[in-house]
């Protein structure tokens, strides 16, 4: 998930690929909530995922966001 993630985030948003690791927060990757808004919307259609916007800023770091991701594959 965590792959994944990091390509959304860089080839979509972006975001530098260095930048994103697991402990990065969304300060750290420069994640505004807007872009928050757009990635929820990127996992939805392109992994399927449904991540609210709200849930994703709650996520402090890259590994929360990956959290996320995970439980939401389960429940797929």
């Amino acid at each position: 998930m965590l792959e994944q993630l990091k390509e959304i985030l860089s080839n979509k948003l972006k975001v530098s690929p260095e930048a994103i690791t697991p402990e990065a927060t969304r300060e750290d990757i420069e994640l505004d909530s807007l872009a928050v808004v757009e990635l929820s919307l990127l996992l939805k259609s392109e992994l399927g995922l449904d991540v609210s916007d709200d849930d994703l800023l709650e996520a402090e770091t890259v590994a929360d966001m990956v959290r996320l991701m995970e439980e939401r594959s389960a429940k797929v």
